[in-house]
């Protein structure tokens, strides 16, 4: 990862989302995504030239555009139109990412389009998250890992985080999915966890 002082950056073509850009690279701030959030508490996986990544939950691009300036490729899946258009601006301008236009729920339906990766990011709030993460649990290439953000609120609002949190790691570990570390993304995104998983 780079870092300008205490600023994570990518190296890249700007001016995705109106970012700041820093001695020629892209500020990927904290506040905007939450991958870059796990990085400022210093935690994450290192994202490196050879990874392929399946991104669920792509949305408009703007952590996907930052990943795919450290990574090989990304498979960014996003089911909605609206934000799929502004995905599409962004992989005109980026040949790693590979907008695909499908629920996350139904990964057979992409299955001949994406090959085997190193790392699953997932960002989709939706009460079934840990069903939708196991789904596509196929994609992950021996020895890859999971970064799944977890938004309990979406899940039960009857709990606390924390409980919401414990339930679904016992979820995923039903399904063959251990959590090697639950991160609180506490001052950044209060009552949300990053979940570094990784198949049993």
């Amino acid at each position: 990862m780079i870092w300008i002082a205490d600023q994570l950056v990518s190296e890249g073509p700007g001016g995705v989302y109106g970012e700041r850009i820093i001695q020629g690279y892209r500020l990927w701030s904290p506040r905007r995504s939450k991958l870059s959030a796990l990085y400022h508490l210093g935690k994450g996986i290192e994202l490196e030239s050879h990874h392929r990544v399946l991104y669920l939950g792509a949305a408009n691009g703007t952590t996907v555009s930052h990943v795919a300036d450290y990574v090989e490729v990304v498979y960014a899946v996003e089911p909605a139109p609206r934000p799929m258009q502004d995905l599409m601006v962004v992989a005109r301008r980026r040949k790693n990412i590979i907008p695909l236009m499908a629920d996350a729920r139904k990964p057979e339906r992409y299955i001949p389009l994406v090959e085997h990766v190193d790392i699953i990011y997932q960002d989709v709030a939706q009460p079934d998250q840990a069903e939708i993460l196991a789904a596509n649990v196929r994609f992950l290439a021996s020895g890859g890992v999971m970064v799944f953000m977890l938004k309990p609120r979406s899940i039960d609002v009857t709990s606390t985080p924390a409980e919401v949190a414990v339930s679904v790691q016992k979820s995923l570990s039903n399904r063959g999915i251990r959590t090697d570390e639950c991160i609180w993304l506490s001052p950044y995104y209060p009552d949300h966890a990053a979940l570094i998983c990784r198949q049993d």
